[in-house]
């Protein structure tokens, strides 16, 4: 995509955005639907600025990408680290396969009793269903990268006798690596949307808690700021990380 085609798409974007926001001024300015569930722009705005600077958010929200970090990291090395062994090895996965495949259609909510059991309403309880549900996206994509790996390489590894970690490091994960960083950046937004969750239902401090104790107390414009805030973090880590990507596979293509 050339220059003027990337402009094009972000004025189209952002004429989008503007258009959504345009349209909230105005169900919210004459009343569509009472200001009591739908803010004005202008008060959400003054409701962030105030939080960040004055309130608790800023602490809410570093809690919320501390925790979504950490669930991601953990997630990340699990995904990759079971990837690669049931990739490289036909026997791991004829015993391993199964059971993953029984618990990879099961929601992160639906582990949340069993972590509340185990840990009880704890930061510990969170970070464990987060890493669970941000796991899949890295294991299923390491899986598929060693799945796709042309037959010659492993001919290649058999004819030098590498050993199975060697075989890993030096062939399967370079080979592997572009579909684990696509499974990464979709880890990403899981891990957000269940650490959100999960402080909602625990009462951890984070923007999760925070959304729940607004939307209680009938404070919209604090509610619909931390929504925001959300949708920010999103859409920052979710950039960040895209040209990271981009980055270093141009890298490796030299």
């Amino acid at each position: 995509m050339n220059t003027s085609s990337k402009l094009k798409a972000w004025v189209e974007s952002a004429a989008v955005l503007l258009a959504l926001i345009a349209l909230w001024w105005l169900a919210s300015h004459l009343q569509w639907i009472s200001k009591v569930f739908l803010p004005t722009p202008e008060s959400t705005v003054a409701s962030l600025v105030e939080g960040l600077i004055q309130g608790d958010l800023l602490n809410f929200t570093l809690a919320t990408v501390l925790r979504m970090t950490l669930g991601w990291g953990l997630a990340t090395a699990l995904g990759v680290g079971l990837g690669a062994l049931i990739g490289s090895s036909e026997t791991v996965r004829a015993w391993i396969q199964p059971t993953l495949e029984l618990l990879r259609p099961m929601p992160a909510s639906a582990m949340l009793p069993l972590a509340i059991a185990i840990f009880g309403l704890s930061s510990g309880m969170v970070l464990f269903v987060v890493a669970f549900g941000a796991m899949w996206p890295v294991l299923l994509a390491t899986v598929h990268g060693f799945a796709a790996m042309h037959v010659r390489l492993k001919e290649v590894s058999q004819a030098l006798q590498l050993s199975r970690s060697a075989f890993v490091v030096k062939l399967g994960l370079p080979n592997a690596l572009p579909d684990i960083l696509a499974g990464m950046r979709l880890s990403l937004t899981v891990s957000l949307i269940v650490s959100v969750v999960g402080e909602m239902i625990a009462s951890q401090p984070g923007l999760g808690q925070a959304i729940l104790l607004a939307a209680r107390s009938f404070r919209s414009s604090e509610l619909f700021a931390g929504v925001m805030l959300l949708g920010l973090i999103g859409f920052v880590t979710n950039t960040g990380l895209g040209l990271a990507e981009k980055r270093f596979l141009s890298y490796q293509g030299h």
